[in-house]
């Protein structure tokens, strides 16, 4: 699920309950960031803190679960370690910290979801 830069075509379609599958364990982590809907569509980065060019990226989707429709990003097959979450190409969002074998999470600021 998780991509390095390159030419992707991601699929916008909503997920099921139980359709997301994780690579972690062995060094590495996943993030998942949810984010306001307003956001369905946009792509949203990762990097290691300590190397900013190294981006990771995933679409914001639907995600339908039992109380409705909720919207994030699911990235996975991170090395374990810091990242910055990335609000646009230059400005980060945040820091966190991806844990091995383990999730960690994210919520997107209501205030700072542009459309």
């Amino acid at each position: 699920m998780s991509h390095d830069h390159a030419h992707h075509h991601h699929t916008l379609a909503p997920s099921g309950q139980g359709t997301v599958m994780l690579t972690i364990g062995n060094g590495l982590g996943a993030v998942i960031i949810h984010t306001p809907g307003k956001l369905h569509g946009h792509e949203i980065e990762v990097s290691p803190v300590d190397d900013p060019a190294h981006r990771t990226h995933a679409a914001v989707r639907a995600r339908y679960v039992a109380g409705g429709a909720s919207f994030a990003v699911v990235i996975d097959s991170l090395p374990a370690g810091r990242y910055t979450v990335w609000r646009d190409p230059v400005t980060p969002m945040a820091e966190i910290d991806v844990p091995d074998g383990g999730v960690a999470e994210f919520s997107w600021p209501v205030e700072a979801a542009v459309a």
